[in-house]
């Protein structure tokens, strides 16, 4: 009867340690790969044009992105990721991985900017809201914005330019170039300008760059939005009969001087193109950056026959309408009254 054959001691030994290295190395590579890296220290990461590996390596270090940059720096090598930088604005998810995380750097995965913009009087406040979203920054934009070739490229000048910047609501990359941006808001111009609506302004015999300079002229006027389309109306009224709109935001905007709460008689003076008190018409552009709801309140204003209003003495924000001069002085001396009493001066 042959003898049994016994397994060796340290062959099992040695299957052992082969098992017990192969899952120390297979727990390494997952937690490399898979397991949780991104911190919670910032919401997005930003890669800038022409950044190198090595640039983006010490930004991801220095904001503290990741858990462990050595371990990422080998997944990324692993992943050939330095030859594959793409410049973009990435949402971070903590925990996220290293493999999902460099899947989207490398890809190119970004989220893109909601650029929302609105309350926007002059075209140095729209360069900076730009600026702050997009990698471009401000002075980019301020010197787009005051490029008179640029905007008549586009069917402006440079008084009625924003005009052509509708407040809403856009998607666009963060590392879109400056240029492009603009290129972008005015497509967004052109869909919003649609048959209806140019429809709606050739019955109201205006231009759609009329149109929004008299929109911003009633957002100036108007602290509340129903009454945008009486006071639309208003002003339309006055520019059939040939009046000067004598509207206050286009005196407070051409003497610069945004603190003024009372217009006095010495700010009427000023000769200045937007003073309305003594230039007929419209402005040669808008005064601010009007919302849609006041555009839309010029395309489709209140029926009514008043040419005169005053702020009410309740400070409620909306307006005593008049027909006559004698009806409109008298609501005019209960708002001076009114702001004498609380010593409102200028």
């Amino acid at each position: 009867m042959a003898a049994k054959k016994t397994f060796p001691k340290w062959l099992g030994i040695l299957i052992i340690i082969v098992l017990l290295g192969g899952s120390f190395i297979g727990i390494k590579a997952y937690q490399a790969f898979l397991g949780p890296s991104v911190t919670a220290n910032k919401t997005y990461f930003f890669v800038h044009s022409g950044d190198t590996y090595a640039e983006v390596l010490q930004r991801l270090r220095d904001e503290k992105i990741v858990e462990n940059p050595e371990v990422f720096d080998y997944v990324a090598k692993t992943m050939k990721y330095p030859q594959r930088v793409n410049p973009g604005r990435y949402k971070l998810s903590p925990g996220m991985s290293n493999r999902a995380f460099i899947g989207n750097l490398r890809g190119g995965f970004q989220e893109a900017v909601k650029l929302r913009f609105s309350n926007i009087r002059l075209k140095e406040n729209l360069a900076a809201v730009l600026g702050q979203n997009f990698e471009a920054d401000s002075t980019k934009f301020s010197a787009l914005l005051n490029d008179s070739a640029l905007a008549e490229q586009y069917g402006f000048n440079l008084d009625n330019f924003l005009a052509m910047f509708i407040p809403n609501t856009y998607e666009i990359y963060w590392n879109t170039p400056a240029e492009k941006v603009i290129d972008r808001l005015y497509t967004e111009y052109k869909s919003f300008w649609t048959a209806k609506r140019l429809e709606q302004a050739k019955a109201q015999n205006l231009t759609p760059i009329e149109v929004s300079t008299l929109a911003s002229i009633v957002r100036g006027e108007a602290l509340h939005t129903d009454e945008m389309p009486l006071i639309a109306e208003l002003y339309l009224n006055r520019l059939k009969k040939g009046m000067l709109l004598q509207a206050d935001p286009t005196v407070i905007f051409a003497n610069n001087d945004f603190t003024i709460r009372r217009v006095l008689n010495k700010h009427l003076t000023i000769d200045n193109p937007y003073n309305t008190y003594r230039y007929k018409g419209l402005p040669p552009g808008p005064i601010n950056m009007p919302p849609i709801a006041a555009i839309d309140a010029v395309l489709n204003p209140a029926s009514h026959d008043f040419i005169y209003m005053c702020a009410k003495e309740d400070f409620s924000g909306y307006h005593a309408f008049a027909k006559t001069v004698e009806e409109h002085l008298i609501n005019a001396r209960k708002f001076q009254k009114a702001l004498d009493e609380r010593n409102i001066k200028k």
